[in-house]
């Protein structure tokens, strides 16, 4: 699998990352050893988890699997930290809490370090200056590689990365941000991805196949065994049913036919290569759906699908984004 630099780094991942969201929550150990010998084999590097994924059942589940599958060096291990499952405080951005949850972190994973920290969200109650400095401290005692932000707005991850440049001392610079983009959810593009282009930070999306929807699985029902027949995640997918994405699914099965391969390979290839992506992150349930994901290595999209493609699920972007001098 080709291999990108994130961002304006030496760190070099797979195009393609792999999603550990339902690890030890739906999917169990042999599923989770399965998947991973299918991503080392084909090539890819990058794993995403978090802590709160599965409660940390999914870190821990992943530093399980670590050398005795896959050796610690042949991957790029990527979390995050700072959700809590406190309803009043969704977010704790704290040094104290940061720092915590790192080291909780590396306990679970079995590892010294990992290659990049995220930031899971903005806490918008601590200083923004405190959680920068919680990433200096990461990196400058090793315990972190590299770092990053998600689920951070065009004017967050903007402050953030000036913040690093202009603070007396600082050393450290965002490599990443992760943040939910597809087909059916462009909304990054009017703030975030041009932010993220301007500083040089690498995009990682997330959820990059619509939740499941753009598979083409739900055109006509619901299928017994996929999310959106869960009653937990049932709320997940809803969103991406209505009309307007119903319109973009059947451009992109369209797009699957004429080429003669599946819709999932014609959302993921689009996704794959816009600009500042680096490389889309895929969650699986089983091997080998995740083998039928990385299968899109060999596909690059002609000019004429990702233009239709573009124009069938463009998001309307007014004023400010256009010349407001001509409108």
């Amino acid at each position: 699998m080709e291999q990108r630099h994130l961002g304006r780094t030496g760190l070099r991942v797979s195009r393609i990352g792999l999603g550990t969201l339902t690890w030890a929550r739906d999917t169990g150990e042999h599923d989770a050893a399965d998947q991973l010998k299918v991503f080392r084999d084909n090539g890819g590097t990058l794993i995403d988890t978090a802590d709160v994924y599965a409660d940390g059942g999914s870190e821990y589940l992943l530093g399980r699997l670590l050398d005795s599958l896959v050796p610690r060096r042949d991957l790029v291990i990527a979390t995050k930290a700072g959700s809590v499952p406190d309803p009043d405080h969704r977010f704790d951005g704290s040094r104290g809490h940061l720092l915590a949850a790192l080291d909780a972190s590396l306990d679970r994973l079995g590892t010294d370090y990992v290659d990049l920290w995220q930031v899971h969200a903005f806490d918008p109650l601590t200083p923004l200056d405190e959680t920068l400095q919680a990433l200096d401290i990461a990196v400058s005692s090793g315990r972190a590689r590299y770092v990053g932000v998600s689920n951070f707005c065009g004017w967050q991850l903007a402050k953030a990365a000036t913040w690093q440049l202009a603070a007396p001392g600082s050393r450290t610079r965002l490599a990443s941000t992760q943040m939910e983009y597809s087909l059916l959810q462009r909304g990054i593009e009017r703030e975030v991805l041009p932010a993220a282009l301007d500083l040089g930070v690498g995009l990682l999306p997330s959820s990059p196949l619509g939740r499941g929807v753009l598979t083409a699985k739900y055109r006509h029902t619901t299928p017994p065994d996929s999310r959106g027949a869960s009653e937990q995640l049932a709320p997940f997918v809803e969103p991406y049913l209505d009309e307007p994405a119903s319109r973009i699914v059947e451009a992109v099965a369209t797009a699957a036919d004429g080429l003669a391969v599946t819709p999932l390979h014609v959302a993921l290839a689009w996704i794959r290569d816009r600009p500042g992506v680096v490389a889309p992150i895929v969650g699986a349930r089983t091997a080998r759906q995740l083998r039928a994901a990385l299968s899109v290595e060999a596909l690059t999209l002609p000019d004429e699908i990702c233009q239709a493609l573009d124009d069938v699920s463009a998001p309307v972007h007014r004023y400010p984004d256009q010349d407001w001098s001509t409108l």
